[in-house]
Formats: structure tokens, C-alpha cells, sequence
């Protein structure tokens, strides 16, 4: 049996390298492919979900100056201004009395004492802005490992669909001759039949492969912001894995951005209590109060001419200032800030195991990601004994079934191991890559500081110390 195998080959190994040499996709120049890291800063500037969240943070940012201004004067002023028309009959006849009332007031409200909920709101608030930062970064490192697994699905996606269709290369050669030795009588109808089958799973197989590759696209796409081209092989990111799996659980529950947000919102439901126990301690506030009170009149009574003297005639200024200091103390409002006292201390204890769940699932994480960083491992060396072992194997099948040891079903059943070998090599490449910055995402390190990517890192701390202070203002930092 004539077999060419060497071409075929050739394109396997081409397409084999598509994960650990060289990516080509949609016929670009392999000058300009990106490259992982190009992709990650698209993803990381233009990710939409990523800018969300740090939108989240400015506008959590905003708690601590709405808690400080609790501590602030509160300053109203007030006009106004009217005419008042007043008729009085008498036996001695007819008065009548037209007056122009008008004022302004100045009063200011300034809170002494209040329980400490100032101090205690503000420390809250920055609780809340802390535990919004660290949600912030575990909202970049699951953009980055999205991004990652999108771009090593493409590359992955894409050898796999070209092994497939260089299969089935194969396999319409391998019809033909099948039918050209059925036409002499070398065989039966049963392996052109066989032929014929496997060159029909192959195509189903490959329609699957396209709609596998064209998801991995959509995916890329909305975690990267563009449209996959021409992609560069990706590589694990060892430096960043711990050496062991104890070093790897312990920097985990030590950084990662999970566990610190939790703690975080257990500092803000203790505090929550303290809040709410300040609403049964006595206020003290101060009230100063300036108005001046202006009426001009005219009249007319009997024998009189009525006249209008407009203002600055006949007119009675009032100015009264005045400064009070108001003690409250509360004695019983039936019951419900106790009632919320003891809520926000069952709040307290859910966060608290709310925090304890988190570790144990980031421990779990760490150990899943670090199974499965081991189990790639293993499988990219059984993976390239089991690719040269299957190539070997078919070729000697196929000389085998030259002379007439082998049938038909032999090689066909050779080459589709030899097949499923490379896939399973470019897929245990692929979780290989992914699984390194998995590890890397569950100790909490995955950022783009860590990655060194060429980008402008996002800080978060510049807008909280724009508005922080801030007394007044519409407009935002960035000008809206």
C-alpha cells in the first residue's frame, strides 16, 4: 500500500507548533504578531469589567468625605420679601395700612459631641474604600487570567483545527487509494466502507473544531477588546509560582486581594456597631442664628390722602443674633436601636465567617491550581513520548499493510492515534501556560505590576486623595 506520509506530517508538526513555536491565525506576518503580553494591556486598559470596578472605587472613594461632613457646619441662608395689606373700619371711618416686609437670615448648625459616629463613620468609610481596592484587584487578576485562558484557547483551538483538517487530508488520500486497490481486488467493500466512515467522522470533527474556535474568538474578544490576528506563542509565568505547595497556601492567605477584602468588611460591621450604639449617647450641637427684618408702610386714615412712601421711608429695621447650645439625651425611643445594635453584631459574626470561608475556598483554589500546573506538567512529557510513539507506530503499520500484515482499519485506527497524541500535546501545552498563571492568580500575585506589563498602572489612592478633603464641588476629579 502506497501511503504518503512524510508531507502530512510535516503539516502535523507545523501545526503541533502553532502552540510552542510559532501562532499563525487569519494569514498575518508573524512580524507583527501579538505577543501575550501586548494582549494582557489591551485587556487591562480596555477590559470593560475591569474599569467598572475601579469606577466602583471612586465612587466608594466618596463615602469618606459624606462621613466627614458630618462633622462640619451646616450653613443655610434665607430671604424674603412680600406686601402685607391691612383695612380696618372704625365709626371714625376708614384706615388703611399697606406694609413691605422683607429679611435675610444667616443660620449655622455645628455638631459638638455626637457619640464619636463622626470619627467612627469616617474610619468606616475608609474600611469600605480599603475593602473596595482589594475587590479591585481581584477583579484585575481574574481580567488578566481571562485574558490568558482567551488567548492560549485561540492558539490552542487554532493548532487543534489545523491538525484536523490536515487529517482529513489524509484521509481522502487514504480513500482513494483504497478504492484504487478495491477496483483490483486487494480488498473488500468493508474497508473502503471504513474509509469512508473515518473520513466522515473527521469532517464532523473538524465542523466541531470551527465552532470551538470561532467561540474562543468571541471570548477573546470581549476580554481583550479586539479581534485575535496573528498571536505569538504564549509561556508560563514560573517565576511567579511559589516552589512549593505549602509556601504557595501560605502567600495566599497572606495577599490575596479575597481574603484582605473580607477582613476589611469585618472592620466595617464592627464599626457598624459602634454607630449604632452612638445613636443611645447624648448630642451636643450649637446654633447660631442672624436675621434682620425691614418693613416700610404707608397709610391712610380719615382726612388723610393715601400715599405710597416706597422704601427707605417710615421704615422699622429688627436685627436679632443669637448663638444656643442644645444637649440631647436620648432616653428611650422603644427599642430599636437596640435592636439594630444586636443586628450589627450578628453581622459582625457573619462576617467573620464569611472571612474563614474564604480562606478555606482560596486554599482550595491554590491546591486545584497547583494539581492541575502538576498534572500539565506530566502530560507534556507522557504527551511528546506518546506523539513519537505513535508516529513510529504508524509508520510501521503502514509498511506493515504494504506487504499485506496490516488491514486497513489497522492504519486507519494508527492514525488516529497518532492524532488524538498531538492534540492531547497541544492541549497539556495549553494547561500548562494557563495553569502557571493560575497559580499565579490564586496566591493573589497575578497583576500587572507582577507581569511587568508596559502599561500605566491604575492607582487608586490618587483619587481618594483628591476627594478626601474636599469641601464642596460638582465636578469630578477627571472633569465630569
Amino acid at each position: 500500500m502506497n501511503l504518503p506520509s512524510t508531507p502530512h506530517r510535516t503539516r502535523g508538526q507545523l501545526a503541533l507548533r502553532l502552540v510552542c513555536g510559532v501562532a499563525f491565525l487569519m494569514g498575518a506576518s508573524a512580524a507583527s504578531a501579538e505577543t501575550l503580553e501586548s494582549a494582557l494591556v489591551r485587556a487591562y486598559h480596555a477590559n470593560p469589567t475591569l474599569n467598572a470596578q475601579r469606577a466602583s472605587v471612586r465612587a466608594t472613594d466618596e463615602n469618606v468625605p459624606q462621613r466627614k461632613a458630618l462633622g462640619r457646619p451646616r450653613v443655610n441662608a434665607a430671604a424674603d420679601a412680600g406686601i402685607q395689606y391691612q383695612e380696618t373700619h372704625s365709626p371714625a371711618g376708614q384706615t388703611t395700612v399697606r406694609s413691605f416686609p422683607r429679611g435675610v437670615g444667616l443660620l449655622v448648625d455645628q455638631n459638638i459631641f455626637n457619640g464619636n459616629r463622626t470619627e467612627n463613620g469616617i474610619r468606616q468609610a475608609e474600611s469600605q474604600v480599603f475593602g473596595a481596592r482589594e475587590t479591585l484587584r481581584n477583579t484585575e487578576q481574574t481580567t488578566l487570567f481571562d485574558g490568558v485562558t482567551a488567548y492560549m484557547n485561540v492558539l490552542a483551538f487554532t493548532a487543534r483545527l489545523s491538525l484536523n483538517r490536515n487529517n482529513i487530508e489524509v484521509l481522502e488520500e487514504q480513500l482513494r487509494q483504497t478504492r484504487d486497490r478495491f477496483s483490483v481486488g486487494e480488498v473488500t467493500r468493508t474497508d473502503v466502507a471504513q474509509a469512508e466512515s473515518r473520513l466522515a467522522t473527521a469532517r464532523t470533527t473538524v465542523a466541531a473544531s470551527e465552532a470551538d474556535l470561532r467561540n474562543a474568538i468571541a471570548v477573546f474578544r470581549r476580554v481583550i477588546g479586539v479581534e485575535p490576528r496573528t498571536l505569538a506563542p504564549g509561556r508560563p509565568i514560573d517565576r511567579l509560582v511559589p516552589r512549593t505547595i505549602d509556601s504557595a497556601v501560605a502567600i495566599a492567605l497572606d495577599e490575596h486581594p479575597a481574603v484582605k477584602a473580607a477582613l476589611h468588611a469585618v472592620d466595617a460591621a464592627e464599626l457598624q456597631v459602634k454607630l449604632t450604639e452612638a445613636e443611645l449617647y447624648p448630642s451636643l450641637d450649637v446654633r447660631a442664628l442672624a436675621s434682620e427684618r425691614v418693613t416700610g408702610t404707608t397709610s391712610a386714615g380719615p382726612g388723610v390722602q393715601s400715599r405710597n412712601v416706597g422704601f427707605g421711608a417710615n421704615e422699622a429695621s429688627t436685627f436679632t443674633a443669637s448663638a444656643v447650645a442644645t444637649l440631647s439625651v436620648p432616653i428611650y425611643e422603644g427599642g430599636a436601636v437596640y435592636a439594630r445594635t444586636r443586628q450589627a453584631k450578628e453581622t459582625v459574626g457573619q462576617r467573620r465567617l464569611e472571612a474563614d470561608a474564604t480562606r478555606d475556598q482560596v486554599r482550595a483554589v491554590v491546591h486545584s491550581a497547583w494539581g492541575q500546573l502538576e498534572a500539565a506538567k506530566a502530560s507534556i512529557v507522557s504527551g511528546q513520548a506518546g506523539v513519537q510513539a505513535a508516529e513510529i507506530a504508524l509508520s510501521g503499520v503502514r509498511e506493515e499493510a504494504r506487504v499485506g500484515q496490516r488491514t486497513t482499519l489497522d492504519v486507519l485506527n494508527a492514525q488516529q492515534e497518532l492524532l488524538n497524541a498531538r492534540i492531547n500535546l497541544i492541549i497539556a501545552q495549553r494547561d500548562r501556560v494557563v495553569a502557571s498563571y493560575s497559580v499565579a492568580s490564586a496566591t493573589g500575585r497575578l497583576s500587572s505590576q507582577a507581569l511587568g506589563l508596559n502599561v500605566a498602572t491604575y492607582s487608586p489612592v490618587t483619587h481618594f486623595k483628591q476627594v478626601k478633603d474636599l469641601w464642596g464641588g460638582l465636578r469630578t476629579p477627571d472633569g465630569r
